[in-house]
């Protein structure tokens, strides 16, 4: 009986010592199953840091793209003072505030530094085409009237979706020059593109040309519109590529 009493004992402070060891394990799975999430979630952490930095200098960069669409467009760019608020109305959604990182703020001084020099290259280039312009009251003036206009006949070659706009065209035009002239057309959800193709335009020969999202456009396109279509001019019957649009009572150049 003692001999069984004594394995019974040595049992019984086996199965507590195997029950402590369970319990220790226990806590020690819980603790990697912890150390495992937070590790997760640093990784986590720093991908969309990473994401969110990423996104901030695309918005910077369709920032600096619709600032300099809207100075092409002649839309005056007006600086918000520091600490005011600007006020929007109730349809216009309010843009929300982004801290920029460090480096993105050296990035966006480098791009402010530099499209300044650009303004006061532009600036100065603007000042001496209006010394060389003729004053309004000299006899070289010519009069403001329709005949300013380099109205041309046309033919578009070919045409094609530009790679950088859904809304735009990029069409190859011949207007009897030694080459054709490049032109961007917003056209794409008034004229399919295959009516695009070997058709007669009437062409605004004497604009200056415009980059538009990275392709130069030579002329435009002239078109009729009304609040329910857009449709492209067509010339006289007999035209050809080159002749010139005039109008009666103004015989100027």
């Amino acid at each position: 009986m003692a001999a069984n009493n004594a394995v019974l004992n040595r049992l019984e402070q086996k199965g507590a010592e195997a029950d402590q060891v369970i319990e220790y394990l226990k806590q020690q799975v819980a603790l990697l199953k912890e150390k495992a999430i937070l590790q997760a979630s640093l990784r986590e952490e720093k991908k969309l840091r990473v994401e969110n930095a990423k996104l901030k200098k695309e918005i910077e960069g369709l920032k600096q793209e619709l600032i300099q669409a809207e100075i092409r467009n002649g839309v005056k760019q007006v600086a918000i003072p520091p600490g005011t608020t600007a006020s929007f109305s109730d349809d216009v959604p309010q843009p929300t505030a982004v801290a920029p990182s460090p480096g993105l703020k050296d990035q966006i001084k480098g791009e402010d530094e530099e499209k300044k020099k650009k303004e006061k290259v532009e600036k100065k280039g603007e000042k001496k085409e209006k010394k060389q312009q003729p004053a309004a009251g000299s006899n070289d003036a010519k009069p403001v009237d329709v005949s300013r206009l380099d109205l041309r006949v046309g033919c578009i070659t070919t045409a094609e979706k530009h790679p950088d706009a859904d809304a735009l065209y990029v069409e190859e035009v011949d207007v009897g020059e030694a080459s054709p002239r490049t032109v961007v057309s917003g056209l794409v959800k008034h004229v399919p593109l295959d009516q695009m193709q070997n058709r007669m335009v009437i062409l605004l020969c004497n604009l200056k040309p415009a980059k538009m999202r990275g392709v130069v456009s030579q002329a435009m396109v002239m078109c009729a519109s009304s609040p329910e279509k857009v449709e492209i001019l067509a010339p006289p019957p007999g035209a050809v590529p080159g002749d010139r649009i005039t109008f009666e009572g103004f015989p100027g150049k």
